[in-house]
């Protein structure tokens, strides 16, 4: 097997733990209510097409004017975006540490609205420690579809045999490894060091390097 040169990670649900009810538990008391309204209002659909690209205040703006009595709550999807993220996953956090500080080529591929992935950057320096990010928004293309893993594997300069790619989605992983990459699903650090290790990078778990566990890494502009 060639050796792996190039880890790309996933963000949601891998580095950054997801849910989307979060905010909408208190402006939305009830549970039957709040599942309805991100069923078919804020649904995954229309999600889907913020991760596509659309900007985030017309989309916003466009499902008010469909809503208007919802006019409010469709507003906190942008307001509350932040909410939607418990915190990130320390674990993993220290694992994107380390490898980054152990000298690995480290870059991001994710499903991910442009101006969201903005004001989420901010909150987690983390996201700023990748050689290179991906975010599906920026280039107008999403998971699974192949052309995203063939614009991420050109703008980065990944030999597609030497990558290892981490996502929690199984169509995602299937794609990637469709592309050429090695893939594993994400179902926790754990799993991931292990699979690390299968290919060849075991973890030590050190501690990282200062300039990581201070978040000062540079940010990575989108490509």
């Amino acid at each position: 097997m060639t050796p792996i040169r190039h880890i790309v990670f996933d963000i949601g649900n891998v580095l950054l733990p997801w849910h989307r009810d979060r905010p909408f538990r208190t402006l939305i008391p009830d549970a039957g209510e709040r599942e309805r309204f991100l069923r078919e209002v804020c649904s995954m659909e229309w999600h889907l097409t913020l991760d596509a690209g659309e900007p985030v205040e017309a989309a916003i703006a466009a499902l008010a004017e469909r809503h208007p009595e919802q006019a409010d709550l469709i507003r906190a999807y942008r307001t509350g975006w932040l909410d939607m993220f418990e915190g990130a996953d320390e674990e993993v956090v220290a694992i994107l540490s380390e490898l980054i500080g152990s000298g690995h080529d480290v870059t991001a591929l994710t499903n991910f609205n442009q101006d969201l992935y903005a004001i989420t950057v901010p909150a987690f320096p983390f996201l700023g420690w990748f050689r290179g990010v991906t975010v599906s928004g920026a280039v107008r293309l999403t998971k699974p579809d192949p052309a995203i893993y063939a614009r991420h594997a050109e703008s980065c300069a990944l030999a597609p045999a030497a990558t290892l790619f981490f996502d929690d989605s199984p169509p995602n992983v299937a794609a990637a490894r469709e592309a050429g990459w090695h893939a594993e699903l994400f179902t926790g650090a754990g799993r991931m060091a292990e699979d690390l290790a299968r290919y060849g990078i075991p973890l030590t778990h050190e501690e990282s390097s200062a300039n990581l566990t201070s978040g000062s890494g540079s940010t990575q502009a989108f490509p």
